[in-house]
C-alpha cells in the first residue's frame, strides 16, 4: 500500500508536470499572453515549488510523510478546480503558484516514502517509481490533444479529479510515523554543514531547468516553427514524456551493475547532445524530443536516491532542500527563456538553448562531486 500510494502521488504530480507546457497556447489564446507573460506564469509556479519543497521537508521528518502528502494533494485538487474560473493574468498567476505549492509537498512527500522502502536499493526504488511520473506527463498533453480537443479547463477538471481520488487513498493508507524523534531545527547544521548538499542542489538546479525548459516550451516552440498544435502536443507527449518513461524503466536495470554516479555522469553528457539536436531538428523532431527524454530520465531520481544515501537522518530535510533548489532552476530558466523571446515565439529557438548549455555545466558539477 505505501508503494501504490507513492506510485499515485508521483502520477499526479507527472500530469501537474506537463500541465502548464500543455495548457499556455490555448491560456496565452484565450488571455491575449506573451511569451513573457508566460514565463512570469511558469516563475510563480516554481516560486511555489519552492517554498513547499524548503517547507515540508522539516514538516515530513516531524509529522511523518502522511500530513505532507495528505496537504500537498489538498492543494492541488483545490488549485485545478479553481484555475477554470480564473478571471485573467493575476488569477492565473495565483491559481499556478497554489498548484506549485501542493506539486512541490507531493513529490518531495512521494520520494521520500518511497525512499524508505528498500534503503540498500534506493536508486533503483526511485527510478521505478518516477516511471510513473513519466506516465503521467505522457498522458496529460495526450489527453488534451486526441481527448479533451485541447480545452485547458476540461484537463484542469479532469486532472484535478485524478488528484482528488488520490487524496482519498492517502487519507485511508496507514503511513508509519517519523522516526528518530522528528525534526529538531537544532540539528538542521549536521544537514545543511555539509557542502556535497550543495552539489547535489546544483545538479537538481541544472537539471530542472532543462526538464521543465522542455515541458514548459516546447510545444511552442514547435508550433512557432510551423508544426500544428495537435502534433506539436503529441510529440511532448509520445516524444518527451515516454522517453522519460521508457528511459526510467532502462536505467533501473542498468543501476544493478553502475554507480548512481557514472549513470548521471552519461545522462547529462546525452542530454547536452540530444537537446540541442532537438532544437535543430524539424523533419525529425519526433526522433530528437524521444531521445532527449531517454537521456533525462535518470537525472532527478537517481540524484535524490544519492542525497538519500548520504544523509541517513534528516533525509526529507536534505532532499527537500535539493528539491528546492532544482525549482529555483525551474523559476530563473523560465524568466531567461521568456525574457530572451520576448513578445516573438520564433525566438524561442534560440532562448532554449540554455537547455543544452545547463546539461554541460551538470557534468561538470557531477565531476566536482567525485
Amino acid at each position: 500500500m505505501l508503494i501504490l500510494a507513492a506510485i499515485l502521488a508521483i502520477f499526479v504530480y507527472g500530469m501537474i508536470a506537463a500541465m502548464l507546457g500543455t495548457i499556455l497556447p490555448d491560456l496565452s489564446a484565450r488571455f491575449k499572453l506573451t511569451p513573457k507573460q508566460n514565463g512570469t506564469i511558469a516563475s510563480m509556479q516554481a516560486l511555489g515549488l519552492i517554498i513547499a519543497s524548503v517547507g515540508v521537508g522539516p514538516l515530513i521528518d516531524h509529522e511523518g510523510k502522511k500530513a505532507g502528502l495528505i496537504l500537498g494533494l489538498a492543494l492541488v485538487t483545490i488549485a485545478l478546480f479553481l484555475l477554470p474560473k480564473s478571471t485573467g493574468y493575476a488569477s492565473i498567476i495565483f491559481y499556478l503558484f497554489l498548484l506549485g505549492l501542493g506539486g512541490g509537498i507531493i513529490v518531495t512527500g512521494a520520494n521520500a516514502l518511497a525512499g524508505d522502502v528498500d534503503e540498500s536499493h534506493r536508486a533503483i526504488t526511485l527510478n521505478f517509481l518516477n516511471l510513473f511520473f513519466g506516465l503521467g506527463g505522457l498522458l496529460t498533453p495526450f489527453l488534451s490533444a486526441n481527448l479533451l480537443k485541447r480545452n485547458s479547463f476540461r484537463l484542469c477538471f479532469t486532472v484535478a479529479a485524478c488528484a482528488a481520488i488520490t487524496l482519498v487513498i492517502h487519507i485511508a493508507t496507514p503511513m508509519p510515523l517519523p522516526s528518530g524523534g522528528g525534526f529538531a531545527l537544532a540539528n538542521i547544521g549536521s544537514v545543511l554543514g555539509r557542502p556535497a548538499l550543495f552539489l547535489f542542489a546544483l545538479m537538481l538546479f541544472l537539471y530542472v531547468a532543462c526538464e521543465v525548459g522542455v515541458w514548459n516550451w516546447l510545444a511552442q516552440h514547435l508550433i512557432a516553427q510551423g508544426v500544428p498544435e495537435s502534433k506539436a502536443l503529441n510529440i511532448l507527449s509520445l516524444g518527451f514524456a515516454l522517453g522519460l518513461l521508457i528511459g526510467r524503466l532502462v536505467v533501473s536495470q542498468v543501476l544493478r551493475s553502475v554507480s548512481p554516479e557514472n549513470v548521471t555522469l552519461a545522462a547529462a553528457t546525452l542530454m547536452a547532445v540530444t537537446t540541442f539536436w532537438m532544437l535543430r531538428a524539424t523533419r525529425f523532431a519526433g526522433i530528437a524530443v524521444f531521445l532527449a527524454g531517454i537521456a533525462m530520465a535518470p537525472m532527478f531520481p537517481t540524484v535524490l536516491a544519492m542525497v538519500g544515501d548520504r544523509f541517513h537522518t534528516y533525509t526529507a530535510t536534505a532532499q527537500g532542500f535539493a528539491i528546492s533548489s532544482g525549482w529555483l532552476g525551474l523559476a530563473i530558466s523560465s524568466r531567461v527563456i521568456g525574457s530572451i523571446a520576448g513578445g516573438d515565439p520564433k525566438r524561442l529557438k534560440s532562448a532554449l538553448l540554455v537547455i543544452p548549455a545547463a546539461s554541460l555545466l551538470i557534468v561538470a558539477v557531477n565531476l566536482a562531486l567525485r
